[in-house]
């Protein structure tokens, strides 16, 4: 086996390149390989650079242009993994791809390093990466808006009980809820949008640590690469991993939402509730008992949440302790970040084919929607119109509810109307309009409410959204 003696270890007599364990201890090539792309976009201004201010000539540049496009058709035609350039005792991807360079142009090949360290170099790659990352969940993020919508504008008018504290609380529409799962989803959105402005900057330039003696042009570099303007520190830009921990919390709050979603329809499918069925695709039955169809899938992707979790709080616990300066420690990184990435990517695509199957069961849910009292707070609010205090309402329920109990009622509307007069006169006939599950998702008037009249607004307006989201998606 071919051993390749490291470039940046001319100072020592021995290297890790001599000891096996050594070689692959050190060795990122096993995860970092996904960087290919970004390594050359920057290896490609950062040459683009070094030509304009002299310090390589048109013919280098124009060398390691063609160099670099060459070694980058030849990663993508061997399916990135497959390709012969991969040395592990050079670590990583950005040394492979050097001597690669070396191998195929010569000289020109050792003047692309001038002025950069593998520490601005890495930090640079790993913000471009993000940086394409973030546009990838914008558009999973999109496709998971679409099977709510559906799902909304399909079904969006069946009658459903919220809870509280799992117990019964107020009647909803199906559609009430697919809004507020895209309102918890849009949030996710916003925080990658807002990642992008707060993670801006171009690391490229500041050298292993200290910066350069060389007149190196970061402006120049900077706009080539459209990742911000030149970070005013080389002693932060080359040791931050800011945007990395910033990424990977957006990732740990969209599998935080993810899992709430999913135990949110666990439940729906057992048999006590009986709410909802999925496609057979996303459940799966049991090695004993012939009748099951559990929804693993959904419970993947709620157990799936802890991993992006353990990514988030491992990569905080190695920067807890980094000098301003780089450390080694720091190459863990990706390893989290790219796993929690890859997770995320895929509980997306599951809850948004999960979504598309879901079919609410309106005449079971209907069955028994009234039950446990739900239409207690629009009979409240019923009074308050009649001009009693809310305060005073709400004692007056509260007592009809326990009538009702004590009669064995399970709807307030199976109360006589002379019961309910005789514990508060200024009821009338017209109360029936305010009792009911199907009258209550009707009465809802404030804005995003969760009954008729809000979902159908909030769906309008999601669809525009949508719509300007897709044909400029920046």
């Amino acid at each position: 086996m071919t051993s390749y003696r490291k470039p940046w270890e001319h100072a020592k007599s021995g290297g890790s390149h001599d000891d096996r364990l050594a070689a692959r201890f050190v060795e990122s090539l096993s995860y970092d390989t996904r960087l290919y792309k970004h390594d050359i976009r920057g290896s490609l201004a950062h040459a683009a650079m070094l030509a304009k201010v002299g310090l390589i000539t048109q013919d280098d540049l124009d060398a390691i242009q063609d160099g670099l496009a060459a070694i980058q058709a030849e990663i993508e035609e061997a399916n990135v993994t497959g390709w012969s350039g991969w040395h592990v005792d050079l670590e990583d991807v950005h040394m492979c791809i050097e001597a690669a360079l070396i191998e195929k142009i010569g000289e020109p090949g050792r003047k692309l390093h001038t002025g950069r360290s593998r520490n601005d170099q890495v930090a640079l790659d790993l913000k471009l990466w993000i940086d394409e990352a973030t546009g990838v969940l914008e558009q999973d993020l999109r496709s998971l808006f679409e099977a709510f919508l559906d799902l909304a504008e399909g079904q969006g008018e069946v009658v459903i009980p919220s809870y509280t504290h799992l117990q019964r609380a107020q009647p909803i529409t199906v559609g009430g809820e697919a809004i507020a799962w895209l309102a918890a989803f849009d949030r996710s959105l916003t925080r990658l949008l807002m990642m992008r402005v707060v993670g801006a900057g171009n690391p490229l330039g500041s050298g292993a640590i200290a910066g350069s003696s060389l007149q190196l042009d970061r402006i120049a570099t900077a706009e080539s690469l459209k990742v911000g303007e030149p970070t005013g520190s080389s002693l932060d830009a080359t040791a931050s991993r800011d945007d990395a921990v910033d990424f990977t919390y957006c990732l740990s709050m969209i599998a935080m939402t993810l899992s709430r979603w999913a135990e949110q329809w666990i439940i729906y499918m057992t048999s006590e509730f009986s709410f909802l069925k999925i496609g057979e695709s996303y459940t799966t039955g049991s090695s004993m008992m012939p009748q099951k169809r559990n929804p693993d899938m959904l419970e993947l992707i709620r157990g799936r949440c802890g991993n992006v979790y353990g990514s988030l709080v491992s990569l905080l616990t190695i920067l807890k302790g980094i000098t301003i300066g780089y450390n080694r420690d720091l190459q863990e990184d990706k390893r989290h970040v790219f796993a929690a990435y890859d997770t995320v990517r895929d509980c997306l695509a599951m809850a948004a084919g999960i979504v598309r199957s879901a079919r609410f069961d309106a005449t079971r849910i209907a069955r028994d929607i009234d039950r446990g009292f739900a239409d207690a707070t629009s009979l409240a609010d019923y009074l308050v119109t009649k001009g009693i205090a809310f305060r005073t309402a709400h004692q007056l329920v509260g007592q009809l509810v326990r009538q009702c109990e004590a009669n064995g009622m399970v709807t307030l509307a199976e109360l006589p109307l002379g019961d309910m007069q005789a514990v508060c006169d200024v009821i009338e006939a017209d109360v029936r309009e305010y009792l009911g599950a199907e009258n209550v998702v009707g009465r809802y008037v404030t804005y995003g409410n969760a009954g008729l009249s809000g979902y159908q607004e909030q769906l309008a307006r999601w669809r525009e959204r949508l719509e300007k989201l897709n044909s400029d998606p920046e």
